[in-house]
């Protein structure tokens, strides 16, 4: 005969401690830390997160982490930073340790064994039990010394979590351009034309007698900016940076013309467009099929003075050249082509990120051919040097770094 069953079955014991209360509080302190570290985490995410981990045994970790992973992450790019944050994180709430130092965790990336220190519980005398605290807070550390720090170091020294800060202070620049006076006219209180028709309109009521007088002006536009980028080996470290720094200046300022260059010449201001920073990157990078190559400065600039100059260096355009320098083309022919170009627009200035460097001269072939043709040599290595580069454009007071070839020309 078959066994009779039970009444009633055993209820299952809960898979972690911390029960079902404290699992949306905790997941809300893991996005806290996530967010913090540039990951982009919803709401919507964080309660499917909760609905998946309700099924699931929460001591299997890797299980919990997979899930989370599938749920949270959303780019290529972030997995490394959250498995890094996942296990910092499980190690504190595991340990019971209440403070998760994200001031360190945002400086820089850490080693495993920093990993693991981090995690470490403090130490306890012989005797004492630790204090039942379960829940992780977060210590999210923002000081003056560590931005400043940020601000001044090179790009091409910069962790994953240290350009993904650079990323979100970039974004927050705010860009100015130098104006010119246009042909176009407005009214104004006064100035140096007469406004017959408004002038007549207002003194019709006084029987014709000009009485009060209307004036016009010449409108104050700002200037367009034309960039040439380049992606060659050499400056494979500061490339993706320098996307940014081209995506930050074309949604800031609206009519910017962005290029790249290597062996060959290629337009990425459609690609700049996009709104999404990430998006945007990846689909210029996507249209470069000499990327990390060789380098040939004259032959990229001749091509643009041959496709693009009559299009798009009107209105009294600058142009900036973002390269090191480094070239494999002829001299002769990038000073040609320097000379035409300069002479074509209002402003040339040439960004260098060697240039930040203690003891840089410019001694390769190509910066020689160039530089009697530009009109500033500055440097492009962090963010002061990029907000130099923002006083610059504004047309500011000359800069503490950076070298001044000719004098500013007016008109």
């Amino acid at each position: 005969m078959m066994s009779a069953l039970p009444e009633t079955a055993p209820e299952p014991t809960p898979p972690h401690p911390a029960g079902k209360g404290q699992l949306l509080r905790n997941i809300v302190h893991f996005a806290r830390l996530l967010r913090a570290l540039g990951m982009d985490v919803t709401p919507t995410q964080i309660l499917d997160l909760v609905a998946a981990l309700e099924h699931m045994d929460l001591g299997a970790k890797q299980d919990v982490k997979a899930a989370a992973r599938a749920i949270l992450v959303g780019r290529r790019e972030h997995l490394e930073l959250f498995d890094e944050a996942f296990e910092l994180f499980w190690r504190a709430h595991r340990h019971r340790f209440p403070r998760v130092d994200l001031g360190q965790l945002l400086r820089k990336r850490p080693a495993p064994q920093e990993l693991l220190r981090m995690a470490e519980p403090p130490s306890k005398g012989k005797g004492q039990e630790p204090e039942p605290d379960p829940e992780p807070e977060l210590d999210k550390i923002f000081t003056w010394s560590d931005t400043e720090v940020l601000r001044r170091k090179d790009f091409a020294r910069m962790s994953e979590y240290e350009l993904a800060q650079v990323k979100a202070l970039m974004e927050e620049m705010r860009w100015d351009l130098d104006t010119r006076r246009s042909r176009r006219l407005e009214r104004a209180r006064a100035g140096a034309q007469l406004d017959l028709r408004r002038t007549f309109r207002r003194n019709t009521r006084y029987g014709g007698e000009p009485l009060e007088l209307a004036w016009r002006q010449r409108k104050e536009k700002r200037r367009p900016i034309v960039a040439l980028c380049d992606i060659s080996g050499s400056m494979d470290r500061y490339s993706r940076v320098l996307l940014q720094f081209l995506y930050a200046i074309t949604h800031s300022l609206g009519r910017v013309e962005a290029f790249v260059f290597g062996t060959r010449l290629t337009r990425i201001t459609r690609q700049l467009r996009i709104r999404d920073i990430d998006q945007a990157v990846d689909a210029a990078a996507s249209q470069v099929e000499d990327w990390a190559g060789g380098t040939r400065i004259g032959e990229a600039v001749r091509s643009f003075n041959r496709h693009w100059a009559r299009r798009v260096l009107g209105q009294g355009a600058m142009v900036l050249i973002i390269s090191d320098g480094w070239d494999r083309g002829d001299p002769e022919l990038l000073g040609q082509e320097m000379d035409r170009l300069h002479r074509s627009c209002h402003r040339l200035i040439w960004l260098n990120p060697l240039l930040g460097s203690p003891g840089y001269e410019p001694l390769t072939r190509g910066i020689q051919a160039a530089l009697p043709h530009v009109d500033e040599f500055l440097p492009v290595h962090n963010l002061v040097s990029l907000e130099q580069l923002a006083q610059v454009l504004r047309g500011d007071a000359p800069r503490r770094h950076g070298w001044r070839v000719r004098p500013r020309r007016t008109g």
